[in-house]
């Protein structure tokens, strides 16, 4: 009994130590410098949320709340009227009734046609830049640096430049008001896209190719049945990126898609925003209706964020 008790008492006396030892490294760990980090962390943090708090805010008052009281942390009285407006539910006067503006949207079509061109986008997108990174990463041919050196010139072109050209190609082609035009400038790859593609490219071991090819694969073959599957990590990154981009483009859809067929989210937004019989805008609406197109972009980058990080880190971009 004394041996174990003997035992016991040393077994505890080791756990002591080890515990206060633990206490000493995290406080030597953990100085003044690690909670200033967090401090920091945690106002960038709420600096970087508040605007979506904010317009989730709005989105539940009244017109009549946000004008008496607009610095109001949380609206006295909630309601869905403002989504029930957005989403087509109450009439004209109903609306005019509730303190909105009158003005409607059509938000399921809207929402519909900014789905399909920001996928459309992407398919293309990423499948064409992933076959000129190919070609710029993995192929010898002559002038390779030269070309790929104009591509990345490129990246430092403001869209704004070419916006012009490109309307007036669109214009003389006669697909003003048509999902083509939407979609053509961007369809098939952008410098940005070439080069963060091509980074991982580089990567991959020129062994792989010349294996796949000495048993009889092509170069088609070698770049969808061994690369691509090898860069399912940086496709997606890519793809999230051009979806989110896609998705909240404003000024190009604005120039060429005017027409209510195929008139994206982003511009209808705007244009809700100036439909004010009452002469004053349907804020409460159009903090709703923004939240909900949000929505999507923010559980797909929730859901992709981390690897999205990773990819970017991964091929060398800071």
């Amino acid at each position: 009994m004394n041996r174990t008790s003997c035992r016991e008492n040393i077994m505890a006396l080791t756990r002591s130590k080890s515990r206060n030892t633990q206490k000493d490294l995290h406080h030597r760990k953990h100085g003044a410098g690690h909670y200033v980090a967090w401090a920091c962390f945690i106002l960038i943090l709420l600096v970087t949320i508040f605007p979506f708090f904010w317009m989730l805010r709005s989105s539940f008052a009244s017109n009549s709340a946000l004008i008496t009281d607009p610095g109001a942390i949380w609206p006295s009285e909630t309601s869905l009227d403002a989504y029930r407006r957005v989403f087509g539910l109450t009439t004209p006067e109903e609306s005019i009734a509730q303190g909105g503006a009158g003005a409607s949207i059509n938000f399921w079509l809207y929402l519909r046609n900014s789905a399909i061109v920001a996928s459309v986008i992407t398919v293309g997108q990423v499948l064409f830049s992933a076959m000129a990174a190919y070609a710029f990463a993995r192929l010898r041919w002559r002038h390779r640096d030269f070309v790929f050196s104009i591509f990345i010139a490129a990246l430092m072109v403001p869209s704004i430049f070419t916006a012009i050209p490109n309307f007036v190609l669109i214009k003389d082609l006669g697909l003003l008001n048509t999902f083509a035009g939407l979609v053509l400038p961007t369809f098939f790859m952008t410098p940005f896209a070439i080069f963060f593609l091509r980074q991982f490219f580089l990567g991959i071991p020129r062994e792989i190719d010349e294996a796949a090819m000495i048993d009889g694969a092509g170069r088609f073959k070698v770049f969808f049945k061994v690369i691509v599957p090898m860069a399912s990590a940086p496709i997606t990154t890519l793809s999230v990126l051009t979806f989110i981009n896609s998705w909240n483009e404003y000024f190009w859809p604005l120039l060429v898609g005017q027409s209510e067929n195929v008139r994206v989210l982003t511009v209808a937004l705007g244009i809700f925003r100036s439909q004010t019989p009452q002469g004053s805008p349907d804020w409460s609406a159009m903090m709703a209706a923004t939240l909900v197109a949000a929505l999507p972009i923010i559980i797909l980058f929730s859901i992709l964020g981390k690897r999205i990080v990773n990819s970017i880190g991964f091929t060398g971009i800071k």
